[in-house]
């Protein structure tokens, strides 16, 4: 897949596929033209290779990227960043405070990884290649990067889906670049005429009411576009904000009664499938409709981290 203009005004918005998992449309990988140019994530290593090619044919070199930021160190956003550092000379990596130690000694980050994809990590994800100090740079609440030609970013600390995750808003496309913190945008029902927006509480630090504050400041700043890790441009920032806020709710309460009923992880997930099986075929899409492929992956690990959420209270409760 080529490369995919975003906007167009003056220095422009490209998006690279980074077939994350294999799985075209997962995860997109962004370039943001200027006097400096940048890249926002790199997903996991096996991306590497197609970011390359999608610079290529956007008439990039490596050695031409300035920053490579990443919205927090997840490994399908940050996971390759050491790897293609490698081949961008003047390139420094943007990265959370709270991230920038995993990315400069990333032993913690392979052995969770490890602990969860088991014999499948080295095909996903293999090599995390640790990034120099001197080569990262911490972006806090507030600050910004300039990157020429009017764009000049601005940051704000986004917890609710990581505690170590920023989002930055971008003057030229009214835009902000969410990461995962504001959902995920499931585009592949577009030739049913929609998509949707669902949000991302994969472990071990997701926080529904730190999600709603961040997707609040957001909203505050009254943008014209949302650009997601999972993946592509939303021109409907109101209706994204809105989706993804009520059903976080429906996510909170569904994993509260599997909880209750003992069903833990899996009964959460299984409760999560059949609400949206039900609320998808109610619009013409069936279990075979090629969203499923991603959605399906999408509850197992969103289960998985309503259920840590919901322990984590329980033992804050009774203490």
């Amino acid at each position: 897949m080529q490369p995919t203009r975003l906007f167009d005004w003056g220095y422009g918005v490209h998006m690279i596929d980074g077939y994350d998992l294999g799985i075209p449309g997962r995860t997109g990988i962004y370039v943001l033209e200027g006097d400096a140019p940048a890249l926002v994530e790199t997903g996991p290593a096996p991306s590497i290779p197609y970011i390359k090619a999608g610079l290529q044919e956007l008439g990039y070199s490596p050695a031409d990227i300035r920053y490579i930021i990443v919205t927090h160190i997840h490994l399908d956003h940050a996971g390759g960043a050491g790897l293609l550092l490698q081949s961008c000379p003047q390139a420094k990596v943007v990265v959370h405070p709270r991230g920038k130690r995993h990315l400069a000694d990333p032993t913690r980050l392979v052995q969770g990884a490890r602990m969860v994809y088991g014999e499948q990590f080295d095909q996903l994800f293999d090599p995390i290649v640790p990034i120099p100090e001197e080569r990262l740079i911490v972006k806090e609440d507030g600050d910004s990067l300039d990157l020429g030609g009017g764009r000049r970013l601005g940051f704000i600390d986004s917890p609710g889906h990581a505690a170590h995750h920023f989002s930055f808003f971008d003057p030229l496309s009214r835009g902000w670049f969410t990461g995962d913190t504001a959902g995920v945008r499931y585009h592949q029902t577009e030739d049913l005429g929609f998509s949707f927006y669902l949000p991302s509480t994969s472990p071990n630090q997701f926080d529904p009411d730190a999600m709603k504050q961040s997707i609040k400041r957001m909203a505050e700043r009254k943008p014209e576009r949302l650009f997601f890790g999972h993946f592509g441009m939303s021109n409907e920032p109101k209706e994204v904000f809105r989706q993804v806020t009520a059903e976080l709710d429906h996510f909170v309460a569904i994993a509260t009664e599997a909880m209750t009923a003992g069903e833990g992880a899996e009964g959460i997930e299984r409760r999560l499938v059949e609400r949206y099986r039900v609320a998808s075929e109610q619009r013409g899409c069936g279990l075979d409709h090629p969203v499923w492929e991603g959605l399906k992956l999408d509850m197992n690990v969103c289960a998985m981290g309503l259920e840590h959420y919901l322990r984590k209270q329980a033992e804050t409760h009774n203490r």
